[in-house]
């Protein structure tokens, strides 16, 4: 019995040049390029366009590299070729934000500006004040960009004020009740 994941072959998009050599990987493409190495007990190969890992045995911990592998490298594939965006909107009176330099400069409501510089191989974008944009080629690097940004203000179930993944919608409490 193997990993349901692992068995999956990913498909090689055009323009994306994946090369196996032992336990390492490294794939190049339009946006930039990434490398892993591969666990013990797992083998790759390239056949036919496409990258096909097999499992040396059937024990638990290499059926768990197994699946977990073929999805790093699937979504480094993806990255090289499309990339990761995550999109975070800014919700409350007077909360903004400016480009400086290569980062973000955050008005939160708190006594001082945050300024937040791009960890490496990410992009900041702000289409306008109330919305961030934060590209890159690695699934990881980016999500944790982004979870790092909704972190200085989390929305509050109240009135939903700070800042929220476009996407993410936010439980609302009743607030006191009236007489």
């Amino acid at each position: 019995m193997a990993s349901h994941i692992g068995k999956l072959p990913v498909a090689i998009p055009a323009g994306v040049e994946v090369s196996i050599e032992g336990q390492n990987f490294s794939v190049k493409g339009s946006k930039g390029s990434d490398s892993y190495t591969i666990p013990e007990g797992i083998t790759g190969a390239v056949e036919g366009g496409e990258i096909v890992l097999t499992a040396a045995d059937d024990e638990r911990q290499t059926r768990a590299y197994h699946g977990l592998s073929r999805s790093i490298i699937a979504s480094m594939v993806k990255g090289v070729h499309e990339g990761y965006t995550k999109t975070l909107d800014i919700i409350g009176t007077g909360y903004r934000a400016q480009m400086k330099g290569k980062g973000i400069e955050f008005s939160l409501g708190y006594s001082h500006t945050i300024t937040v510089q791009p960890p490496e191989g990410i992009e900041f974008e702000l289409p306008n004040a109330n919305q961030v944009i934060v590209k890159g080629t690695d699934k990881q690097v980016v999500g944790q960009a982004a979870a790092n940004i909704r972190k200085l203000r989390e929305p509050e179930p109240y009135k939903g004020k700070g800042i929220k993944y476009t996407d993410e919608h936010i439980l609302r409490k009743a607030g006191k009740a009236g007489k």
